[in-house]
């Protein structure tokens, strides 16, 4: 466990690196004088659409390489091991088709954006190069994270990309780069910048090598691979296809679609802050589940799947009372358009699916890591099933761009709760616990304490004021109710490194 909490604890810091840089990026498209929202929406809708052609593009790649590593790692020496080799050539093949298809409807998807979004399809062909780097990306990154370089690779996704991109609207503002134009076609180009730097560096350091003879375990596994690869492709696709679907609609139906979408997107930009520690999380779990379902070894998948589910809850709880404090008065102390606080309630909505999201534990990857994998293509479907039209009703009829994050709240919560009641009925397994009672009681306290003393103060002092007020209180409360077992150890390894508290 104590390797999992270190990896977490390193990748979380550099996660939130990322999106404090993320932050920046987003003060700097979003204030007055920058970007207009339109523009910014259009960078939003790149990453939903690629995140689309990734999602049919990978075949189920990574979950193969996720459960079946641990075999061809125990029976296989690296060269001759051909996993990495078959998947990015199937992922890149899968890609193919992608950019088949969008060739094929594109005369549909001008039909279906050209009057609310003009700007996507102008940029329509740009969006295939960063659908490539993503795919490409992924794959290296799913492979990397078997090798435990999950921090190497959240530095690159959360940290690398956001780099280009600042460099990019730097250089925008100082007339290097001349407009919108070179601006988002440069922009199309990051991922795969940091797709070639992940494989640039697992393949100086040896850690890869292209096998394209099918090896004993391929042969061995394939029929449980096939089955594997048709039932969570399937699932992941679904799920993927209901995740985005919210941008994706709101550039198509609503009037001044990309504006919206660029409100849509401050609110996801600032709720993926609360998301965080998770991506650090699964990082370094995912070996170590994929390896205990190996080993059958049951107690040890239900302390991860616990101690996942305090860990992000009382993460997300902070962070969620931290921005909620702070949303208004951040547009207007940082001067931000004022058009953009059409985006506090959208991300309220956003941020309480984040919270759910993270309260229920690894649910997800536990289930695709074990034999019962199947489950993740029927709960993709039924999230699909309540996604798609409940989408499309509350914003094109009653919420507009509330719609998406309202009903991605109910979709996304019966989905974890399917989720979570399979593992209590089929492992007897759940991840709470009377502490969760206690997180979120804290939070909220902690959160009306620091709202009531500094309710009508505006400005950046006071910014920084109400939200030292809440972390001290929250904080402190974590500590002394020893919320979670992984907290204590980090907070007494600062205290003897600061000279504070002797070793024993």
């Amino acid at each position: 466990m104590s390797q999992i909490r270190r990896q977490s604890i390193i990748s979380s810091v550099v996660v939130y690196t990322g999106f404090v840089l993320g932050f920046l990026n987003t003060y700097l498209f979003t204030r007055e004088g920058g970007f207009t929202k339109a523009e910014y929406g259009l960078t939003g809708i790149f990453i939903a659409i690629a995140a689309m052609m990734y999602a049919i593009a990978n075949m189920g790649l990574p979950s193969y390489i996720y459960k079946f590593y641990p075999y061809y790692k125990d029976n296989l020496p690296n060269k001759k091991n051909d996993m990495l080799s078959w998947s990015l050539l199937l992922s890149i093949a899968g890609f193919c088709l992608v950019v088949l298809g969008g060739l094929i409807f594109k005369d549909l998807i001008i039909r279906k954006f050209g009057t609310n979004s003009p700007e996507l399809v102008k940029y329509f062909y740009w969006i295939f190069p960063f659908g490539l780097g993503l795919t490409i990306f992924s794959i290296l990154e799913a492979y990397a994270w078997q090798l435990h370089k999950s921090v190497l690779t959240n530095f690159l996704k959360e940290v690398q990309f956001r780099v280009f991109t600042t460099l990019l609207i730097i250089l925008s503002f100082a007339g290097i780069i001349h407009g919108f134009d070179l601006f988002i076609k440069l922009y199309s180009l990051t991922y795969l910048a940091i797709a070639i730097l992940l494989f640039a560096y697992l393949a100086f350091s040896k850690q890869i090598h292209f096998q394209f003879s099918i090896s004993k375990v391929t042969r061995k596994f394939s029929k449980q691979i096939l089955r594997l690869l048709t039932f969570v492709y399937s699932g992941g696709l679904v799920f993927t296809l209901a995740s985005v679907f919210d941008s994706i609609l709101i550039a198509s139906v609503l009037p001044q679609g990309m504006a919206l979408a660029g409100i849509y997107t401050l609110a996801q930009n600032i709720g993926s802050l609360i998301q965080a520690p998770q991506r650090g999380i699964i990082a370094s779990s995912i070996p170590s589940l994929a390896a205990a379902w190996k080993n059958k070894d049951m107690g040890r998948i239900s302390r991860i799947y616990t101690r996942s589910s305090v860990n992000q809850l009382i993460f997300s709880v902070g962070m969620f009372a931290l921005i909620w404090l702070n949303f208004s008065d951040g547009v207007f102390s940082f001067h931000l358009q004022s058009g953009y606080l059409d985006a506090k309630w959208v991300f309220f909505y956003i941020g309480m699916m984040r919270i759910i999201d993270m309260g229920t534990g690894l649910n997800a990857q536990i289930i695709a890591t074990s034999t019962f994998w199947r489950f993740d293509f029927i709960t993709g479907v039924v999230l699909l099933i309540i996604t798609l039209p409940l989408n499309y009703i509350l914003t094109k009829y009653y919420y507009g761009v509330m719609g998406p994050a309202i009903s991605n709240l109910i979709s996304f919560s019966l989905y974890n709760a399917i989720r979570y009641f399979f593992l209590i009925k089929r492992f007897k397994m759940q991840p709470f616990t009377i502490k969760t009672i206690y997180t979120i009681v804290l939070g909220v306290s902690a959160y009306y304490i620091a709202y009531l003393l500094f309710k009508n103060q505006i400005g950046i002092v006071w910014i920084v004021a109400r939200s030292a007020c809440f972390i001290v209180l929250y904080g402190i409360g974590t500590l002394l109710l020893k919320l979670s077992p992984d907290i204590q150890p980090v907070w007494y390894t600062i205290l003897k490194r600061l000279g504070i508290k002797k070793g024993e």
